[in-house]
């Protein structure tokens, strides 16, 4: 029972890896509404000289106006900075996955070194490890150490991954609640002049960005400048419409920063619909422990085909 249950959600582990790739989503909103895109927005740029932005005269409510490109400007750098900047993460986690009518939880660690690795390890009986997801900038690692098996896939020999513009980085900045740019290693003030900004409902704020097929947007607050939700979108007449939602929660300060201790991921394919849920706990900063894991020859290495048609099999 325990290898089926491992088995389920090492497959669905897998198919997140694949499927977020070419990922979608028709509209981000809260608790369910959908924020249209501005249209008024849609040709409005950012423009920033070499010298610090002059401050600009707020509402009377004493909200940035986002319409002025100096306030928007300046709201995205203040929700950049908002960023982690701690070299490590780590923390116990609960993860549970539910597909369709099956619900499976299993306990685990997250640890995280920053432009290096992420790591998610879940364990058997609460203390031997059964499995390991490993992100790196040069690959994706997926061990399955009870049935000695793993696949290691370079994100470049992944049409899918390469054309959808998600590589380390994108995934380190879901992980780690962040804005990104697909394409940069980190996201500079020079950088976020692609980004728009429209109201949402309350105290809501949208950022977008548009890269060819996909759409990028994030849920942020005016007062608190922290990220939300992050959101993917891809429509594809030919293979079916992708979206994959980030959502976090339970924000606790570590350092001078604020960080989400529940993620929710909701993904949707044409085929199934998978929902991931992370809850950390013990946040700490262990920094003591091998960033790459290296496998012995009883180990087989499989295929994507076949972790997909074991995830299609659910």
């Amino acid at each position: 029972m325990k290898t089926l249950r491992f088995l389920t959600v090492t497959a669905c582990m897998a198919a997140l890896v694949v499927v977020t790739s070419c990922s979608s989503m028709k509209g981000l909103g809260r608790k369910g509404t959908v924020i249209p895109k501005s249209e008024q927005s849609a040709s409005r740029t950012v423009k920033r000289n070499s010298a610090a932005p002059v401050a600009a005269e707020v509402k009377a409510d004493g909200k940035p106006d986002l319409t002025d490109s100096i306030q928007r400007l300046t709201f995205l750098q203040e929700v950049n900075d908002n960023a982690q900047h701690a070299r490590f993460i780590t923390s116990k986690i609960k993860f549970t996955v539910e597909v369709g009518a099956q619900q499976m939880t299993l306990t685990g660690n997250l640890k995280m070194k920053r432009d290096d690795v992420i790591r998610l390890q879940l364990m058997a009986f609460g203390f031997v490890e059964a499995g390991r997801l490993e992100f790196t900038p040069d690959y994706v690692l997926i061990i399955d150490r009870i049935n000695k098996q793993y696949l290691k896939v370079p994100y470049a020999h992944l049409d899918f991954l390469r054309n959808s513009h998600i590589d380390f980085y994108v995934i380190q900045a879901l992980f780690w609640n962040e804005l990104f740019q697909p394409g940069k290693a980190h996201l500079a003030d020079s950088n976020m002049k692609s980004y728009k900004t429209e109201l949402g409902a309350d105290d809501d704020v949208v950022i977008a960005m548009e890269d060819g097929k996909l759409s990028y947007r994030w849920l942020t607050e005016q007062s608190s400048k922290l990220v939300e939700m992050a959101n993917i979108m891809y429509n594809d007449r030919f293979r079916g419409n992708y979206q994959l939602n980030w959502d976090y929660e339970d924000f606790q300060r570590i350092n001078s920063k604020h960080f989400p201790m529940l993620h929710k991921v909701g993904l949707i394919t044409p085929q199934k619909e998978i929902k991931f849920e992370m809850m950390l706990s013990k946040i700490d900063h262990e920094d003591n422990w091998e960033t790459r894991t290296m496998l012995s020859g009883k180990y087989r290495q499989v295929e994507v085909d076949e972790i997909l048609r074991r995830f299609m099999a659910l």
